[in-house]
């Protein structure tokens, strides 16, 4: 019989058996509640969740290590909105590093800056972060806070904004900081392949207190940053209706709400990413998200071994 810990609201979006599939993850984090939904919506991962009335039969109880994970939203509809220099120590770090193309304007912005990364960039947890020397020598790390919206809008007002907010999940927007310094536009340093791990989970939003919420980065066990995301210079409701604006939002779109001080750049000299380094980012209630890193050239090496 399947027991009733799935009302718990972590939820994980995984394949097993080369199938996807969507769960929500037990209290202990060994087992997951295997949803019965059709294979074209599981592909869509938590996304398939935001406009149900009620939540799916549960097939199964199965094992998390039986399991692979997948991001939350493997594959965004479409691009990753992203807030840029949104808590202020880290907003003067990186004004003082010489790739901020908004400096001139001040190191702690006026309004929130929005770019975006493509949906390719997703990744999952445990995925290798992929280093190319002949793109960029200048790989860093931004742990964030992730808003995924549940009800579409546009013009939404700061007060209502919240209702608007399916769950949350973890992010690191990998920057090659070389690129983001020599173009006007962030695109291109913000988007190479596998430049967004998600992940590993998503919770609803009444699971987390975004205004009191612990966030952490480690670079091989060493902790780079640590902070809280109620020191957000813009906090979510603001995030929303600044986007929304002119914008309409559509259920599953994902908001990356920006980083804390203590990225690679914020370091002299700069510590960017390297062959082998594992990037651990942790976010209390949400869960803890692992990637290593591995350069082209060692991914040709092995290959080439066989």
């Amino acid at each position: 019989m399947v027991s009733d810990w799935y009302r718990k609201l972590k939820f994980a979006s995984f394949t097993k058996n080369g199938r996807p599939s969507v769960g929500v993850i037990s209290e202990d984090g060994e087992r997951i509640a295997v949803y019965d939904l059709p294979e074209n919506e599981a592909s869509r991962g938590v996304a398939a969740l935001i406009e149900r009335d009620t939540m799916p039969a549960v097939l199964e109880e199965v094992s998390v290590s039986s399991v692979a994970l997948t991001a939350p939203i493997p594959r965004p509809a479409r691009n990753i909105f992203c807030v840029g220099k949104n808590y202020f120590e880290h907003a003067h770090e990186f004004s003082k590093s010489g790739f901020d193309s908004s400096a001139a304007a001040g190191a702690v912005p006026k309004n929130p800056i929005i770019f975006s990364k493509v949906p390719e960039t997703v990744i999952a947890a445990g995925d290798d972060i992929r280093i190319d020397p002949e793109v960029s020598e200048a790989v860093d790390y931004e742990a964030e806070l992730a808003v995924i919206i549940g009800k579409g809008g546009r013009g939404i007002a700061p007060e209502n904004a919240l209702d608007h907010v399916w769950g949350y999940t973890i992010v690191n927007d990998i920057t090659a900081r070389d690129l983001q310094g020599r173009y006007s536009q962030w695109l291109i340093g913000k988007s190479q392949d596998t430049f967004c791990p998600m992940g590993p989970y998503a919770v609803t939003r009444d699971e987390i207190d975004i205004a009191d919420t612990a966030i952490r980065c480690f670079v091989n066990d060493e902790l780079r940053q640590e902070s809280n995301t109620g020191l957000l210079i813009f906090d979510v409701p603001t995030i929303i209706a600044t986007i929304s604006a002119g914008v309409t939002l559509q259920p599953g779109d994902v908001i990356a709400t920006g980083t804390p001080a203590g990225v690679g750049i914020g370091f002299d000299p700069p510590r960017y990413l390297k062959d082998g380094d594992a990037v651990r980012v942790e976010i209390d209630g949400i869960g803890t998200l692992t990637n290593r890193c591995v350069s082209n050239h060692a991914r040709q090496a092995k290959a080439a071994a066989g």
